[in-house]
Parts: C-alpha cells; sequence; structure tokens
C-alpha cells in the first residue's frame, strides 16, 4: 500500500502543481510570487522524494518493472452479431451496437477491469457454460463478437523510467529555484509557472507511460507548454512568430506519431507497451512485429522523434525557441524536451530491432544532424543559439548510438548531458558578463587560434561553408519553398474554386471579398 502511495504521488504532485495554478488563473486569484515558488518546490521535492522511494524498492527487491494501473478511463464497445436467415444457410449482419463509456474514477483500479488487451476481440461467455445437451456459440449459426477498445492510464516504473523521470524532477526542481529569481517582478511570473507547470507534468506522463495513448497525452502537453514558452513575450512580433513555428513542426510529428499509434493498435491489437513489445522488461523485450511491419511504424516514430528532437529537416526551429525566456531555453532545448525524441526511439527500441534497414536509417538521420549542428554552432553570433547547436550535436550522437542497438550508454549520455547543458544555459548571461569584464580590463578582445580548417582549406571551399553554415543549411527556405507555399497555395485555390462554384449555383456575384487579392495588395504597398 506503501509503495502504491508513492507511485501515485509522483503523478499527482505535478498534477496537483497544475490545477492549482490552472485553477487560479482561471478564476484571476493573483498568488505573490513566494506562494507560487512555494508551491512549486513542494510539487518539484514530493515527486523527487516519492520517485527515489520507488527506485529503493526496485534495488532493494530485485525488482526491474512495476506497473501502475489506473484503469479504463473511455471504453468503446462495437457489437457485431451474425444470424441465420430463414430463407437458408446464409447469414444476415445485424446492424453494430456501439458504445461509448466515461468510466468513473472510482472504477479506476479495479484490476479486472484491466485484463486482456486494450483491443481485444472477446467471444461471448455463454459458449463456455452452455447447457448440456445443446451446442455451443462456437457451433451454433449464431456468432457474437465484441470488438473493445479501451483507453488505460497506465503508468510503468521500469530501468528506463525511473532515471528520466528523477532526471526530469530534479532538473525542473532546480530550474523552478532558478526561475523564481530570474523572473522577480516579471509581468508574466505566475504565466511563467503555469507554463511550467504544463511541461513538468507532460514530462512525468511521457517518461512513466505505459501505454502509446498515455505518451501522447505526455508528448502533447510537453509541445503546448513549449510553444507557449517560446511565444511568452508576446509583446514582440519575432516570439510569436517562432512559437507558431515551432507548434507547426510538432504538429507534423505529432501526426506521425497519431498515424504510428493507430498503426500499433492495428497491428498488435494493443497499445501497452508490454503486449507490443513482447516479453520481457526494457530493454530486453521482443516486438511482436515482422521486419516490414517494424520499417512501417518505425519510420512513423522516427519522424516524430526528429520532429520533437529538431532532427533534420526540422532543424530550423531550435534556434527560433531560444526567443523565451533563459529558464525555459535551459529545461526545454538543452535539457529534457530535445531529448524526448530519443526518449521515445529507446522506449520502442525492440521495434527498431526488428529491422536492420530502420537501425540503419536511424544511424544515418544521427549523423547528417551531427554534421549539420557543428557546422552552425560554429558561425552563431549569440551564445544561446550556439548551445542549442550544441545541444543538437549531443542528441544526434545519442540518436547514433540508439541507431547501432546501445540502450544503457545512450540512457546515461541523456542523463549527463542533460545535466551539463542545464549549467550552460542558465550560466550564459553571468558568463557573458565575466567575459565583457575581461575584455574591458585587457582593452581589446580576446584571440583565438587559428583552426585546422583555416590552415588546410583553400578560402574559396571555407567561405562556401560559412554562407551554408550561416543559412542554416537553408533548410527553413526548403521547408518554406517545398512544404509550406504548396500546401498554402493548393488551400488558396481550393478556396477560390469553392467561391467560383457558389457563385455559379446561386447565379449572382460573389460578395465575399478575396483575402489573396487583400494580401497581395499589402504587400505590393510594403
Amino acid at each position: 500500500m506503501l509503495l502504491f502511495f508513492f507511485e501515485l504521488m509522483v503523478v499527482v504532485s505535478p498534477a496537483m502543481l497544475l490545477v492549482v495554478l490552472g485553477l487560479a488563473t482561471l478564476f484571476r486569484v493573483k498568488f505573490s510570487e513566494q506562494t507560487v515558488a512555494r508551491f512549486s518546490h513542494g510539487a518539484s521535492i514530493c515527486g523527487l522524494f516519492s520517485a527515489c522511494c520507488i527506485l529503493t524498492y526496485m534495488l532493494v527487491m530485485n525488482v526491474r518493472d512495476v506497473p501502475v494501473e489506473m484503469g479504463n478511463w473511455v471504453t468503446l464497445d462495437h457489437v457485431a452479431t451474425l444470424a441465420p436467415k430463414e430463407n437458408g444457410g446464409a447469414t444476415a449482419i445485424v446492424p453494430p451496437a456501439q458504445t461509448t463509456e466515461l468510466n468513473a474514477p472510482q472504477n479506476a483500479f479495479n484490476s479486472s477491469d484491466l485484463e486482456g488487451s486494450s483491443f481485444a476481440v472477446e467471444a461471448d461467455s455463454a459458449s463456455s457454460t452452455h447447457p448440456p445437451g445443446t451446442e455451443s456459440n462456437h457451433d451454433d449459426p449464431a456468432i457474437n463478437a465484441a470488438h473493445t477498445f479501451h483507453f488505460r492510464l497506465k503508468f510503468v516504473f521500469d530501468r528506463l523510467s525511473i532515471p528520466f523521470v528523477i532526471m526530469s524532477l530534479v532538473l525542473c526542481g532546480v530550474i523552478g529555484v532558478f526561475a523564481f529569481r530570474y523572473m522577480h517582478l516579471e509581468d508574466g511570473f505566475n504565466r511563467f509557472f503555469l507554463y511550467y507547470a504544463i511541461f513538468q507534468l507532460g514530462m512525468v506522463i511521457s517518461s512513466l507511460a505505459g501505454t502509446i495513448e498515455t505518451l501522447f497525452l505526455g508528448w502533447e502537453l510537453v509541445g503546448l507548454s513549449s510553444a507557449l514558452l517560446v511565444a511568452f513575450f508576446h509583446d514582440r512580433p519575432a516570439p510569436v512568430k517562432n512559437g507558431l513555428r515551432v507548434w507547426a513542426v510538432y504538429r507534423i510529428a505529432d501526426a506521425a506519431f497519431l498515424v504510428a499509434a493507430l498503426t500499433l493498435h492495428h497491428l498488435s491489437g494493443s497499445g501497452d507497451f508490454d503486449a507490443m513489445m513482447g516479453d520481457g522488461d526494457w530493454p530486453f523485450g521482443q516486438a511482436s512485429l515482422t521486419s516490414s511491419q517494424a520499417f512501417m511504424v518505425g519510420s512513423l516514430l522516427l519522424i516524430a522523434a526528429a520532429g520533437k528532437s529538431a532532427l533534420v529537416p526540422f532543424s530550423g526551429w531550435l534556434p527560433r525557441a531560444m526567443e523565451g525566456p533563459t529558464p525555459s531555453s535551459a529545461v526545454f532545448y538543452g535539457a529534457l524536451s530535445v531529448h524526448l525524441g530519443a526518449f521515445l526511439l529507446l522506449r520502442v527500441s525492440p521495434v527498431l530491432e526488428k529491422s536492420p534497414t530502420l537501425c540503419a536509417g536511424v544511424f544515418g538521420l544521427g549523423l547528417v544532424t551531427m554534421i549539420y549542428a557543428a557546422m552552425a554552432a560554429r558561425v552563431q553570433t549569440d551564445i544561446k543559439s550556439a548551445l542549442s547547436y550544441a545541444s543538437l550535436v549531443q542528441v544526434s550522437i545519442i540518436t547514433m548510438e540508439i541507431g547501432i542497438g546501445l540502450r544503457y550508454i545512450p540512457l546515461i549520455h541523456i542523463i549527463g548531458h542533460a545535466c551539463v547543458r542545464t549549467l550552460q544555459l542558465v550560466r550564459a548571461p553571468s558568463l557573458l558578463k565575466d567575459l565583457h569584464a575581461i575584455e574591458n580590463a585587457i582593452g581589446d578582445r580576446l584571440s583565438a587560434p587559428p583552426s585546422v580548417w583555416k590552415r588546410w582549406l583553400p578560402q574559396w571551399l571555407r567561405d562556401r561553408i560559412y554562407r551554408f553554415s550561416w543559412e542554416r543549411g537553408y533548410l527553413d527556405s526548403m521547408l518554406d519553398d517545398f512544404v509550406v507555399r504548396p500546401f498554402v497555395d493548393f488551400f488558396r485555390f481550393s478556396s477560390r474554386l469553392e467561391k467560383r462554384c457558389t457563385t455559379f449555383i446561386s447565379g449572382t456575384q460573389s460578395s465575399v471579398v478575396d483575402l489573396d487579392v487583400i494580401e497581395s495588395e499589402r504587400e505590393v504597398s510594403s
């Protein structure tokens, strides 16, 4: 019972922080900065203490997997009945009955409701209890099949989730203490901590998710808080535009994630990671998929991971995300959010192992991203952008490690890099101040030795490489020209076609103002 309490508190602590700050914002109750900081610190400490107690239990009792199931929150039943026709042996299909059920919280911990997979085909229970002298339902022409989908909220404490959730709570707690002083007297102080609470809850849910639906829930919370914090200073146009761009890239990644989740449901019949990954605790599970199925699902998950972790070709949003406050930049794009794609690949590593081609693709994507990020990091003129690309270099190396089949080394790499990069980002303003003080004291810029590339590469090649790195690989331009613009042009054409059709059908001139004409006139006037 005590173990269950600790398991529950790991998730409930950040959830209660979000509820308190959310209700205060909803009813316009303005807490003092000290009160908000106490709530934030208390949630992080309570969750961290509970996670450490669970880790101690697992080490002492030599337990590798501690699941926590909170019941079926959504149930979809689809019953199809095949009954014999009166004119012969053919059968007629009775229209299916479909019900949607939102289970109450008091049924959340009923273990009998959790047996079986999330998406199962169940035979009629009367087939095993038919009266003597009668035929079984399996032999009867009338066959009843119940197709049931359960949205099950399940959390798993294992050798992957426990280190990741402890790291998340530690870094969120540290950034909470730092942000209390960094955001002091800021107009959006309470708003910042509300977004921070959303992010912390999303990271905890993503880390402990035992089903792919639960992981998607945490994934969405992290993405929402990320976009909101990038656009935190909404009185300036640049943060708002960059926040929208980050949100648009996340939509692509989330769409791939959602399609992968639906495909896994169709192929394996369950959203539970235990059912999808087969027998054995992480990382020794064996996925019950063929090589082609694993390649298809893994490719979608790789796109989702690339969008969340800013791998090529989605790397352009990472320096734009530095428009947010420094505390959010440190915990998001230096420590936790940027590693969430690598965490997803580690969680579904049994699927990757089923397809050598997919593993090669993961390694190749990491290699290309590493080269690109290393080139871009060397020409950045602001420290936050340089650190963001330095983070991307390490994330790409972690991706390469996952691609060659390593499991514990990438996890250790994630923890070490997240801690170091968080320190560097929160130290960046003070570092710039110290650098300026040194340069003012000596009266000149600090000199740097010539690089190897300057000695060995010709000038024309170095100019081309510099231009490529300065333009960040032209990734933003290519996405705008070959993805965004055709997409927008298609829907503008559809809008014009719709207006012409409605005008032709009505027989009158359309009074709707053409937005394309207005935009073109604005461009000409500007």
